[in-house]
């Protein structure tokens, strides 16, 4: 373990903003160093007509009509060729864009700096509520999940619940072992989804990276869905309203959580905190009201057997009890999030969940067995024990209020966990990149959104009464555990380290556990939904899969390779040095006006060959256009064609598209003049042909676009 902490002291984190910006490879670095050789530029790179500094220090630049930001001092010199953004440079300039610019701030904070990443980092005490709010409020379910499976045989049968628990808590703490073990190992954080992928290959990871996602999407819909259901049954005045409540409830946690991640754990640290200390002063009320008649459970109501007692019904059992674990992985894919020592401070806040988890299930498990309570449709377990341990008094108020805020906050769990997943699987290229972007307030905003939205669709879906959903946490969160503790197994006979033997025997344990949680799971809920898991992880990992093979194909395109040979020459869009770019400049003119002499002036400017074309609807009116343009000069070669059918986009694509097949080493730019507006309203009035134009001519191989604006006030 010695090697395993010293590789992650020296690996640190991968997760910052320069993430998006991947550095290039020995190859591609050597290819670059090649093709600079070669590379030949018109001037002098410090050749420039005007200081690229902005010469900030000498004077202050006036205000003009289209940019009143300009006297505000957008950019500070770091360092000699290093301009810094000031916070101002992010202000956009029309009111709609201010006005929505304050909106966002009042929401979600003023922009954070990259520097202040470190900053924004959890110390234990904050992670310990972020990250354990969807395992801690489990316990509020979880004892029940076993106890509805086993009331099926019988009170009879209720007896089994305290052996069950038992394996249960076994198995607790093999998985926590296992992750308190990937912790140190994987510093960097993701997981189940790194640990299969390394260790089993890339489908298994990203099989667990699928059950993960699952998992997080209905951990959001199902713990609102029951915190908006124990609100209403409080309220009923409120259940008319309990799609809206719902969805605005992911929508505050959205807002909480795009406000940071030290931010957000300032928000929501007191109600996991009220909960525990809530559920302890339970336990202790309850055992020490058990001690006063010598721990003699009461008899539970006799309750009829529906089913017989066998051994699919105690599997069934124990696996709807094994739910009372879903976010125990929670820190092994947040590592990153710690302060530094991140993988120390991970491990050690783990080690206080999984001892929180097991006290308070164990304690839950056999204080419900001593006062001898059975599930009841009509109330709750946790209830139902609130309501014996505190008979007066506003104690079991507390408890149902803590206990509804702790489920509606459970969500919060995923709105940290599945962001990062999404990071690390667009990072290795199996996710869209635009989830490697950290927002304003240094959170992966684009899979925050992601999720809520999400989660939002299934929770609306499904009227607000997600219980259908419930069978489907065991199969996804337990195919993440087992494909994590397999890989775990894999990689301590690779690496045979000091205390190998003893590490791969809590890991086998733990993926033995697991994928009997899963096998029972899947099999014995398969009709109650878990079908749709097993159909949705294999569609999932093909998904990622179709984007990877989409990014490793562009890679291969954009790659840096060494320079083609003189001969043949290269196609017009495998160009990389200057004296390899043949220019044809190509000038579409409607009209002979400002607008189109301010471009042909500019093509002209630029010393390339130029040509002008014009599409006409009849001759008669290219006849009049030739007579115009030979009154202007006939500075520059003229095409005209005539567009019998009054089409214009088209036929000049078209036209286009021949001029290169023609002589396919050539590079055409053309160059569209473009009247700007001040006022969008007026936008209506035209026709906007040159954004149609720069549509139909980005499909074109070898075709530049450019446009040369011309501003009406």
């Amino acid at each position: 373990m010695g090697s395993d902490r010293d590789e992650a002291a020296e690996a640190g984190t991968v997760v910052t903003p320069s993430a998006e910006f991947p550095p290039l490879g020995d190859e591609e670095r050597a290819a670059l160093g090649r093709i600079g050789e070669r590379w030949r530029g018109p001037r002098r790179a410090d050749d420039l007509p005007v200081d690229p500094t902005l010469g900030r220090r000498d004077h202050q630049p006036a205000p003009t009509r289209f940019g009143r930001l300009a006297p505000i001092d957008m950019f500070t010199v770091a360092q000699p060729d290093e301009l810094v953004a000031t916070g101002a440079a992010d202000l956009p300039a029309g009111r709609a864009g201010r006005a929505a610019t304050r909106l966002r701030r009042a929401l979600v904070g003023p922009p954070l700096s990259s520097a202040s990443m470190l900053y924004e980092r959890m110390r234990k005490l904050v992670a310990l509520p972020v990250l354990s709010s969807d395992l801690l409020s489990s316990v509020a379910y979880g004892p029940e999940a076993m106890l509805v499976v086993l009331v099926l045989a019988g009170s009879a049968a209720l007896g089994l619940a305290l052996p069950l628990a038992a394996v249960l808590v076994v198995l607790m703490v093999a998985v926590g072992l296992s992750y308190r073990q990937t912790i140190p190992a994987y510093p960097h954080g993701a997981g189940s989804y790194i640990v299969a992928g390394d260790n089993l290959g890339r489908t298994p990871g990203l099989a667990a990276a699928a059950g993960l996602m699952l998992d997080y999407v209905l951990t959001v819909s199902v713990s609102v869905a029951a915190g908006v259901h124990a609100v209403t049954s409080a309220l009923p005045g409120l259940s008319a309203w309990a799609v809206p409540l719902g969805v605005l409830v992911i929508v505050v946690l959205l807002a909480g959580n795009l406000r940071g991640v030290r931010t957000a754990g300032n928000i929501f640290v007191l109600p996991t905190y009220a909960f525990v200390v809530v559920l302890v002063a339970v336990l202790v009320v309850g055992y020490a009201k058990a001690a006063a008649r010598g721990f003699a459970p009461v008899p539970p109501p006799s309750v009829p057997a529906a089913e017989g007692l066998g051994l699919l019904l105690v599997l069934r059992a124990f696996s709807s009890g094994a739910v009372s674990m879903t976010g125990i992985e929670a820190v092994s894919n947040a590592v990153p999030a710690f302060r530094p020592t991140e993988w120390r401070n991970a491990r050690t806040t783990l080690g206080w969940m999984v001892a929180m988890l097991v006290a308070l299930f164990t304690g839950l498990v056999g204080l419900i067995h001593l006062d001898g309570l059975v599930p009841r449709a009509d109330e709750t377990l946790l209830s139902q024990l609130g309501r014996v341990t505190f008979p007066s008094g506003p104690w079991y108020a507390i408890l149902q209020a803590t206990t509804a805020l702790i489920l509606l906050l459970a969500a919060n769990t995923a709105f940290n966990g599945f962001p990062r997943l999404l990071f690390f699987m667009a990072r290795d290229g199996h996710a869209p990149r635009r989830f490697l972007h950290m927002g304003d307030r240094l959170a992966f905003s684009n899979g925050l959104v992601a999720l809520a939205l999400t989660a939002a669709v299934v929770f609306v879906a499904f009227g607000g009464h997600t219980e259908r959903l419930i069978p489907l946490y065991a199969v996804g969160v337990f195919l993440a555990f087992t494909l994590s503790q397999t890989g775990m197994v894999v990689h301590w006979r690779r690496r045979r380290g000091p205390g190998w033997r003893r590490r791969l025997a809590v890991n086998a344990v733990g993926a033995a556990l697991s994928g009997l949680v899963l096998l029972t799971a899947a099999v014995a809920k398969f009709t109650e939904g878990a079908w749709v898991v097993v159909l949705a992880v294999p569609l999932l990992v093909l998904l990622f899969r179709r984007i990877h093979s989409h990014y490793d194909r562009l890679h291969r395109a954009l790659a840096l390779h060494p320079p083609p040979p003189a001969h043949p020459p290269p196609p017009a869009e495998g160009d990389e040095l200057p004296q390899q770019v043949r220019h044809l400049v190509v000038v579409p003119v409607a009209r002979l006006n400002r607008a189109s002499l301010r471009a042909l002036a500019y093509a002209t400017s630029l010393g390339r060959p130029t040509l002008a074309v014009h599409l006409a609807p009849e001759e008669a009116e290219a006849d009049r256009f030739r007579d115009q343009w030979r009154a202007w000069g006939d500075h520059l070669r003229l095409e005209t064609i005539v567009s019998p059918y009054r089409s214009v986009i088209g036929p000049l694509a078209h036209y286009l598209e021949a001029l290169h097949a023609a002589s396919p080493d050539l590079t055409l730019t053309v160059i569209v003049p473009e009247v700007v507006l001040r006022r969008r309203r007026y936008r209506l009035l035209h026709s906007r042909a040159e954004q149609r134009l720069r549509a139909a001519l980005r499909a074109l191989p070898g075709v530049v676009v450019t446009s040369v604006p011309v501003h009406v006030s």
